[in-house]
């Protein structure tokens, strides 16, 4: 069996791991995936970053390889790697940290996980498209995330219960 797990980093990891490792049973899988959302702000204010810190760096100063580009669309910022890279840099950053827990549960119980970090700006849209295009036979989501305006608007693991081609199992 193929389950999803759709996290934000907030799920009940023990519950969660230990609902899938059944689920998955022998030969079944794990995919993990987690939606971050980016701030554009942050590109400009990196941007800025890098800008001032070539300004002020001495021109003997080594500079790593990945600093080298230039790509800043608002003008030539030297040492900027560019917001593709920032970007992804910052997505794996971000999913790493959300998951590393999750996947030493899935690994002490001997399943199978492979973890896909998306970024997106409407987490329920996400997870929706990851599950249409990775076909799972269960979808697993937490209850509870961190989303600004769950009890306003509706919480992501609503949208998504109400939505999804799968069967969703909500883990509180």
């Amino acid at each position: 069996m193929h389950v999803m797990i759709a996290t934000d980093g907030t799920l009940n990891v023990k519950k969660t791991a230990a609902f899938a490792a059944k689920l998955a049973d022998d030969g079944g899988r794990v995919t993990i995936v987690s939606v971050v959302e980016v701030p554009r702000q942050m590109l400009s204010d990196m941007r800025r970053a890098a800008a001032a810190a070539a300004a002020a760096a001495s021109p003997s100063a080594p500079i790593e390889p990945e600093y080298r580009r230039t790509q800043a669309p608002d003008g030539p910022v030297t040492h900027w790697a560019g917001d593709d890279a920032v970007v992804a840099r910052y997505v794996d950053d971000v999913v790493s940290t959300r998951t590393a827990e999750l996947m030493a549960e899935l690994e002490a119980a001997g399943v199978e996980h492979t973890v896909v970090g998306i970024e997106g700006e409407n987490a329920a849209r996400s997870v929706l498209e990851s599950a249409g295009q990775l076909q799972p036979d269960v979808l697993c989501l937490g209850t509870h995330g961190m989303g600004l305006f769950e009890g306003l608007l509706g919480s992501l693991s609503t949208k998504v219960a109400r939505m999804a081609s799968c069967p969703v199992l909500l883990v509180r």
